[in-house]
């Protein structure tokens, strides 16, 4: 099994690379992202930009492929022995299981990177009627 290695999430590409029917014999680096679903389209163009940048700096090829589900089938999958390269999962539970069935990466894993290992953060909103006075209105007719 494989340490997996912290990273941020907004910087890791995670899209497959084609050689686009050119016989290629430069060096090839392969890496396989684990990640949960919504980052699917996220990572097309951070790919293309972060492969481009590879080659330039290490002259190597990079062929990254993807693989996608639920966030916590995803720590699933890897724990149970998919070799993963990079991980990017959607809660900290899920991350927080890698390193406690696994051993995967350290416990203090959040501590590594800034904003305790968050890229970006999102905010819930619930938007009710001034009439519905809170959540106790909400399951009332007409709350």
């Amino acid at each position: 099994m494989k340490t997996i290695h912290l990273i941020p999430g907004f910087v890791l590409p995670m899209l497959a690379l084609s050689s686009c029917g050119k016989k290629d014999t430069s060096p090839s680096v392969k890496l396989l992202n684990v990640s949960y679903d919504p980052t699917r389209e996220f990572y097309v163009d951070v790919n293309r930009a972060f492969a481009a940048q590879w080659e330039k700096d290490h002259g190597e090829k990079l062929n990254i492929t993807q693989s996608h589900g639920g966030s916590g089938k995803q720590a699933r999958a890897v724990i149970d022995g998919l070799e993963a390269d990079v991980v990017t999962l959607a809660l900290a539970g899920d991350i927080d299981v890698l390193n406690k069935e696994a051993q995967l990466l350290p416990a203090d894993w959040q501590s590594k990177l800034p904003n305790n290992s968050a890229p970006y953060t999102s905010t819930i909103v619930f938007v009710v009627r001034k009439a519905t006075q809170g959540h106790q209105g909400l399951g009332r007719p007409g709350g």
